[in-house]
This record gives structure tokens, sequence and C-alpha cells, in this order.
């Protein structure tokens, strides 16, 4: 059952990515002719339909808490893999960083690449102030912005400490920035949301989608915010940001030896990244 189950869902997956992707031919006609509020606007309709279509297919659940941000917005969260994103697009009209290779995944890397994704080499730090300069941008034509600044996926049994570059952008103009925390969970009998649903590690991701696209269903939780942090320190704004999403998060997988509680020890490391410590 399984196995045709997830043949069935491949193909309209396939079919409805397809049909995003054609929708985009008259969008770049609007962008070429300068029309680029309009495209914007065409785009990210596209994306969301998809989105929601997709989630469809997957029948996945999704429960949202807490206030929806407003754009233009800066929403950060922690980072379970690329369903991250279906989600996320689902209810929020947005624009996502992301690492690189991204733009090269089968089916999601071209529809990601046509929505304005703005991808950054998380190996070159210089690649870091033309990221910042397409975040303000975005900004400033009022969408929301939606960052992982754990810099990586995980399995979500705690939520990673946050990177602070790319935070510079809010601590240098006083941005208010919103946070969210996701977690996923799957039916009881059903393989485990940490393997089957989160996409970590050394994952493939045709491997992973077969498995994903053959479970009869997982649910999601997205859990907004009830308020906005300002700093003008971007170590502090990850710090607390961090601390802000790990309060209201709910795993996804077993705790392991590391349990990122919010009063354990803290330090920065010489990547300007936040290393958390176990209490003694």
């Amino acid at each position: 059952m399984s196995y045709f189950r997830g043949t069935l869902n491949l193909v309209a997956f396939s079919l409805l990515t397809a049909w995003a992707g054609l929708s985009h031919v008259p969008i770049s006609v609007l962008r070429r002719a300068g029309m680029r509020r309009a495209a914007s606007r065409a785009s990210a309709g596209v994306f969301r339909t998809w989105a929601r279509g997709s989630l469809r297919i997957l029948r996945a659940r999704v429960d949202v808490r807490g206030p929806l941000p407003e754009g233009p917005f800066f929403l950060v969260t922690n980072h379970l893999g690329y369903v991250d994103i279906i989600v996320l697009a689902s209810v929020l009209d947005c624009v996502f960083v992301s690492r690189a290779d991204v733009a090269g995944w089968p089916i999601v890397g071209p529809l990601v690449r046509m929505v304005g994704t703005v991808f950054i080499d998380r190996e070159l730090k210089r690649d870091i102030p033309r990221v910042l300069a397409r975040i303000e941008e975005n900004l400033a034509h009022g969408r929301g912005i939606v960052l992982f600044p754990e810099g990586t996926s995980s399995k979500g049994e705690t939520v990673l400490p946050f990177r602070p570059p790319l935070l510079e952008v809010a601590a240098r103009s006083d941005l208010p920035v919103s946070y969210a925390a996701l977690s996923y969970r799957t039916a009881p009998g059903n393989p485990p949301a940490h393997l089957a649903v989160c996409w970590w590690g050394e994952m493939g991701f045709g491997d992973h989608l077969v498995k994903l696209l053959r479970l009869p269903g997982f649910h999601a939780t997205v859990t907004f915010g009830e308020q906005t942090l300002r700093r003008s320190d971007r170590k502090d704004l990850a710090r607390e940001t961090w601390e802000a999403v790990l309060g209201q998060f709910e795993p996804s997988a077993p705790a392991s030896k590391y349990n990122g509680r919010p009063d354990s020890d803290r330090r920065l490391d010489s990547d300007d990244r936040i290393v958390a410590t176990e209490n003694p």
C-alpha cells in the first residue's frame, strides 16, 4: 500500500510542480516588461498555491499557533529540512534565505529559484554582503524574509545555536525580528518524523522524498512568537531569538545528551556562532 501511495503522490507532486513551473512563463514576461511588482505578486500566489497543494498531496495537517507576522517582516525559525519551506510558504507571503546547493535540487530547486529565493554560499564569508543587500531589497519592497539561522537542518531534538552574521541587517536597521518554532510528528505505527519528515545529516534527497511520499500523512506545528525582538548587536539578537524559539519548541525526535536548555552556558566561537554547553 505504501508503495502504491508513494507512486500516486509522486505523480501528483510532479504534475503540480510542472504546473507551477509553466505558470512562471507569463510571470517572466511581466518581469521583462518592467512590471516587477505585478510579477512578484503573481509569483507569490503561484508559490503559495503550490505549497498548499503539496501539503494536500502529502495529507499533512498544519497547526498554526500565535499571530502571523505582517509584511514586511524578518522571521527566524529552526530548520528541519525542505518540508519547512512548503509549510511556511503555505501560510506566509515570503522570500527564503537558503543555502546555495538548494538551487540544484530536483523538483524543488527550479521552483525556489523562480520565486526569488536568496541563496548564500556559507563557505564564502565574502558572499554575506551580497546576501544582506538582497535581504534589504526584499524588505524595501514589502516582502517578508524567512531565515534559518542554525545554518543547517537537524532531526529536531533541539534548536541548534543561531549564527549571527545574517542578522546584521536587522541589528543595524533596528528591525523588529519575528520568530517561530517548527515541529513535526507522525501517527503511531508509522516511521518517526525525525526520519521520514525531517531531512538532515547525510540523508539523500531522493530516498528521503520517497519515504515522505509513502507516508499516510503527518502533522506540522508552527508556533509564532507573540512579540518581536530588537537588538542593536547581532550576537545579542542571535542569542535572544535562539532562546525565544527554544522556549516554544516541541521536539520532533528523542533528546540526546545535549538538551539545548536556555539556561545552559554559551560562548562564541571563531566562526561568530553561538555554542551551547551543558551546565556542570
